[in-house]
């Protein structure tokens, strides 16, 4: 048997440092938000050369489009831009077909209002708090205790945290967009969690019931030696998987392929190194 909890104040010492340098970047940097969330146009055009950025947005300022990002790459525009109509879009279109003497094709045009925005919000913060609430309840009712739900809440806050500390680094840095996918990436976390801390849990109660509750430490490092491999076997799967789909997979869904392998390395991380060790000591204050 190994003795993981030997080394719990080293694994909350790693967390507390990830998660700080998350919270410094959240509140220095923020994050970057998509149309979904807070309204407005994204204009991707396909051009028959490449063409200048000084020149695109000399364009878009006649034409009175307020535009928020401009990327220029070889043979392609993206803007972001102010809510913009489709007659508005069709004159900037042929302005830039004229000034810049190529042909611009239309490869997508999206608009949405920020009441739209507003409502996928609100749906957001719903679904998070009712799948928070769901857990808490399904836990205390499966394990017959209220500490292995609240320590099993305490390792999702952990992993969400994370996450969402990781995910304003990219967003920064890397120009990563909060969008519905990183919503969906956000719950997937929050399952994968859960369902890691279950397993752990689930061998801890057994053996609680053979041996009761007097060597509470002892049986979580009984339980953690039984489980550990089966959940790096099932994690490792799923982190190859995402790592190939990060380095092959598109750029349209390359940002919610690292959100989601972060929060399977976290999830997997939390659940035998937060999750154990803070219901041990609920466990031990108890008695």
């Amino acid at each position: 048997m190994v003795n993981f909890l030997k080394y719990k104040w080293l694994y909350f010492t790693i967390s507390a440092i990830v998660i700080l340098v998350g919270l410094f970047s959240i509140f220095r940097w923020g994050f970057i938000y998509s149309i979904d969330f807070v309204g407005g146009t994204n204009i991707e055009y396909k051009t028959g050369k490449a063409v200048s950025s000084g020149m695109v947005r000399n364009i878009l300022i006649k034409k009175g489009v307020s535009a928020i990002t401009l990327r220029i790459s070889p043979g392609g525009i993206f803007i972001r831009a102010a809510p913009t109509d489709e007659k508005k879009e069709k004159k900037l279109r042929e302005a830039l077909e004229k000034d810049l003497d190529t042909k611009v094709e239309v490869l997508r045009f999206e608009t949405v209002g920020p009441i739209i925005g507003k409502e996928t919000v609100r749906k957001t913060i719903i679904a998070t708090l009712l799948g928070v609430s769901a857990i808490l309840i399904y836990m205390s009712f499966a394990f017959r205790g209220f500490n292995f739900a609240v320590s099993a809440i305490l390792a999702l806050v952990h992993d969400l945290m994370v996450l969402v500390g990781m995910y304003a680094l990219l967003s920064h840095f890397f120009g990563a967009q909060v969008d519905t996918l990183f919503v969906t990436a956000v719950l997937t976390t929050m399952s994968f969690s859960v369902h890691d801390t279950i397993v752990i849990f689930d061998k801890i109660r057994e053996h609680m019931k053979e041996e009761g509750r007097r060597n509470v430490e002892h049986i979580a490092n009984k339980a953690l030696t039984e489980t550990m491999v089966r959940s790096l076997n099932n994690s490792m799967t799923i982190v190859f998987v995402l790592l190939a789909l990060t380095l092959l997979g598109g750029s349209t869904i390359r940002f919610f392929i690292i959100a989601l392998l972060v929060g399977t390395i976290t999830g997997t991380y939390s659940s035998p190194f937060i999750a154990t060790p803070i219901l041990v000591w609920m466990e031990g204050k108890k008695e």
